[in-house]
């Protein structure tokens, strides 16, 4: 057993095998390393399964190892050592199996510039030898509102529109498991929510999405598990509402009747923090600690003869618990 310690307590990293299994695997990562010719480990024993239809959120700084994991999964990079294998097909001894249940949208516009928005999706889908499918090439371009640019050259888009073009390309064979490699990085607000509508589509027809994101507000709202890696390492893979609820903390806000000059010292096993002028409180506190709960804090108020306006209660974002994570690391 893993433990790191953070500045809310003690936690266990697991594997997905050991702490959640509602859902068959569809993508299994075991003992995965790679170290380039240089010397450098970018990852470093790597084990990570990916439920069936779920929606992951690989969370880590720039250089962690986010690209180098998804590109030895994609078959652009070879791993040093260890297994993956893409619903029962391993990676290299069954290629092609596992290649082509698996769609990339890279960070990278990688995209015929002179090649029309329909010949480029319809042979990106002919690439994994998938027969032609009309009607299934022109529902993605309408879902991604490329329809009216299906004759268009990709130079003559815009970036947002070769944005979604890349992503067209990625479904184009109907892939079971969707790599999303920082997809709305430089994109529109409007790029973005349609994006988002779409991932909450395929998850409902069965498809699995892992996500790197920068904006980790969009991870918050759509994902279901939320993973954590810093210097090759997977430090936390957890429920996102587990780890809200484990590593989250809360604020109170104490608006007083009348300022104070200090905090009496009848208060101070709160930790109470008093705005310079004196008129809030603030008690910082987590669920897993032993600190004294709101209850207690307001009857104690009240004995000492605090007298408050209002109370507002605020819990920690995602992207807090990530950046004390990261922190927190050697």
């Amino acid at each position: 057993m893993q433990l790191h310690e953070t500045p809310f307590g003690l936690y266990q990293v697991t594997s997905f095998r050991q702490s959640f299994q509602p859902m068959p695997s569809i993508l299994s990562i075991s003992g995965v390393s790679k170290t380039y010719a240089t010397g450098f480990k970018a990852l470093k024993e790597v084990n990570l399964d990916i439920q069936r239809g779920e929606i992951f959120a690989l969370l880590g700084p720039n250089g962690a190892g986010k690209t180098t994991l998804i590109s030895i999964i994609c078959g652009i990079v070879n791993r040093s050592s260890g297994t993956v294998t893409v619903d029962g097909h391993d990676i290299n001894k069954d290629y092609r199996a596992a290649r082509s249940l698996i769609g990339l949208v890279p960070q990278e516009l990688t995209i015929d510039a002179f090649e029309s928005v329909w010949r480029t999706v319809n042979y990106s889908r002919g690439l994994f030898g998938k027969p032609a499918n009309p009607a299934f090439v022109e529902k993605v371009l309408r879902d991604l509102s490329l329809w009216d640019k299906k004759d268009a050259k990709a130079i003559t888009l815009s970036g947002g529109m070769k944005r979604r073009l890349m992503i067209a390309k990625a479904l184009s064979h109907e892939p079971r498991v969707l790599f999303l490699d920082e997809p709305t990085a430089g994109v529109d607000v409007e790029l973005r929510q349609d994006m988002w509508a779409m991932v909450r589509r395929l998850r409902e027809d069965g498809v699995t999405i892992i996500l790197t994101t920068h904006y980790i507000e969009e991870a918050e709202e759509m994902a279901d598990r939320v993973g954590v890696i810093n210097r090759g390492e997977i430090i936390l893979v957890e429920g996102k509402a587990e780890l809200m609820r484990k590593l989250g903390r809360k604020q109170i806000r104490i608006e007083l009747r009348e300022p104070l000059s200090s905090v009496p010292d009848g208060l101070s096993r709160y930790a109470l923090e008093l705005s310079g002028d004196g008129t809030e409180l603030t008690y910082t506190y987590d669920n897993q600690s032993d600190r004294p709960g709101v209850a207690s804090l307001i009857r104690d108020l009240e004995a000492s003869g605090i007298q408050f306006r209002d109370l507002d209660t605020k819990n920690s974002s995602l992207e807090e618990i990530f950046v004390n994570l990261l922190r927190q690391e050697p």
